[in-house]
């Protein structure tokens, strides 16, 4: 196991969707079946607002567990807004931290206003902590 220094930026996936608030989560669930993502970033309606994230298990809890019909529910309604972020820059190791401080697996990585890829604990564990096995 590597007890190197190991940043955010080496594990984060860069590759990532975007949708806008007023979707539907019927069509933002064909955008995860198609990229087999859990999380999907919602975009700013604005340079003053945030970004918000909705992740699969926001539609089992608002939308399935509640009977709610996809195609009738804006993702704005079941998203988290504003989401919290890491910088690509931190240690990997302060980002489990901080994963476990706040209770979520995965967050946004953004650098000056703009997100630069998506990091989880899968990535931090597999990417970062297993890299050299």
């Amino acid at each position: 196991m590597s007890t190197s220094r190991t940043l955010v930026n080496e594990v984060m996936k860069t590759n990532f969707d975007c949708v806008d608030g007023m979707t539907t989560v019927e069509s933002a669930l064909m955008t995860m079946r198609h990229q087999e993502t859990k999380m999907l970033v919602v975009n700013k309606r604005d340079e003053h607002d945030e970004y918000g994230v909705v992740l699969i298990s926001d539609v089992a809890k608002e939308v399935l567990a509640k009977n709610r019909a996809p195609e009738r529910v804006n993702v704005y309604e079941i998203m988290t807004k504003p989401a919290l972020s890491v910088h690509s820059g931190m240690d990997i190791r302060y980002c489990a931290r901080l994963f476990n401080n706040v209770g979520l697996t995965r967050m946004l990585v953004v650098d000056n206003g703009e997100i630069v890829g998506v990091v989880s604990y899968t990535d931090l564990v597999l990417k970062g902590l297993c890299k050299n096995d």
